[in-house]
């Protein structure tokens, strides 16, 4: 029988984050995956990008990930909020060398992790592994393998997302609904620079990111995620190339000049759910196992992240003083440490969906007019640039760059 500190089921860009988080504070863990993982590092598997906030920056790089990221990321220093291509929007500015966040390619972020993982003196992967049966009993996690093996552990952490089989079958009730949209992402090449800003232009048909990426070979190029209507949706997939640039240009109003896609569009149905707990017997969620929201604010996987370093801190500081790392007291730390702000996040985001999804010139010039207040009142612009960066709330410490 194997034996770990924590097993964890999913070998994604949380599930790993977390493995070496642990591993850098010296605790053992055995990931399980299914999946291969060598064509997830491919444009053609996840042509997605992330805004990774400078707070799970500080922790890539406390954790020994950023060693591993071949390809520099974007960093993005204003963010430009506008309601449609009208005047009066809103803006956040770095104030310091920090940027807001920092644009990844998804691939690129998951060979860094995979390659840190694998180099972990305490992380066991198992990919390619299918789990056959799990116990958690008062004394400990013991999982089997279909293979046979048999694994040990005193806590089982979900890492295996959305639609985590982990948490229905401990019987997790989650709150959860769909948006009547689609998603559509791609990566498009544009005449003018960005100037490191990333755009989120809300229609009452869906918001419309745009957000920097690095530049290559053949030019300035940004990412986009555009939220269409579930009944327009294969419309849009269906376009020319050179035509749906065309609407993507209309769409920002023509101010990186000439436009074209880059890359494929792939699209994926938006929807949000919410654990009521993230927390059970010898088990606790993370990531899209815990929550899963609306891009429109790119907060996402930093919700994940930030499961990661809160989890990480109370296990790591638990061992230090011998307790059992399944322990009631300690998931109950996780627990009210991550509930609030997890929630916070996921109803802000669900809000500003559907005020910015009323359509008519009265509510637009609501909107508009809220923002102009925002602008010019410093604490509350301070609040949201803070929900931005990753650094309001009780911050863990890998979250603040420091090591545990």
């Amino acid at each position: 029988m194997d034996r770990a500190d924590v097993i964890i089921f999913g070998g994604g860009l949380v599930g790993l984050t977390l493995a070496s988080a642990l591993d850098s504070s010296g605790l053992s863990t055995i990931v399980v995956d299914p999946a291969d993982p060598t064509p997830r590092t491919s444009v053609a598997f996840d042509g997605r990008t992330s805004a990774v906030s400078s707070s799970s920056m500080r922790m890539l790089g406390a954790i020994g990930v950023l060693d591993y990221l071949a390809a520099e990321g974007c960093p993005i220093r204003r963010i430009a909020v506008a309601d449609g291509l009208e005047p009066g929007g809103l803006h956040f500015d770095a104030e310091d060398d920090e940027p807001l966040g920092v644009m990844h390619e998804n691939r690129h972020l998951r060979a860094a992790l995979g390659t840190r993982a694998a180099a972990g003196r305490n992380i066991w992967l198992m990919w390619t592994s299918r789990v056959a049966d799990v116990d958690r009993g008062a004394h400990g996690v013991t999982v089997s393998l279909d293979d046979g093996r048999k694994l040990c552990a005193p806590l089982l952490v979900a890492a295996d997302g959305r639609n985590s089989v982990t948490r229905e079958a401990a019987g997790i009730k989650v709150a959860r609904w769909r948006y009547d949209h689609q998603a559509i992402v791609s990566v498009l090449r544009h005449e003018r620079p960005h100037e490191n800003v990333a755009y989120e232009i809300f229609y009452p048909d869906g918001p419309f990111a745009l957000l920097p990426m690095t530049d290559d070979a053949g030019g300035h190029r940004s990412a986009i995620v555009w939220s269409v209507p579930q009944k327009d949706a294969a419309g849009w997939l269906s376009l020319s190339d050179a035509d749906f640039a065309a609407e993507a240009q209309a769409a920002m109003g023509g101010f990186l000049g000439d436009v074209a896609l880059l890359t494929p569009r792939s699209s994926y149905p938006l929807g949000f759910h919410h654990a009521a707990q993230i927390t059970a017997q010898r088990l606790a969620l993370v990531g899209d196992a815990a929550h899963a929201i609306h891009p429109i604010a790119g907060q996402g996987l930093n919700l994940g992240f930030r499961d990661a370093a809160a989890l990480t801190q109370v296990l790591v500081e638990g061992a230090r003083l011998g307790l059992d790392l399944g322990d009631r007291q300690l998931l109950d730390r996780y627990q009210r440490w991550r509930a609030l702000d997890s929630l916070s996040v996921a109803m802000a985001t669900d809000s500003l969906t559907r005020i910015y999804g009323v359509p008519g010139r009265t509510a637009s010039a609501v909107r508009r007019f809220g923002m102009g207040v925002i602008n010019r009142l410093a604490p509350v612009r301070n609040r949201l640039m803070s929900e931005a960066r990753g650094t309001s709330g009780d911050l863990p410490l890998l979250l603040r760059g420091l090591p545990i």
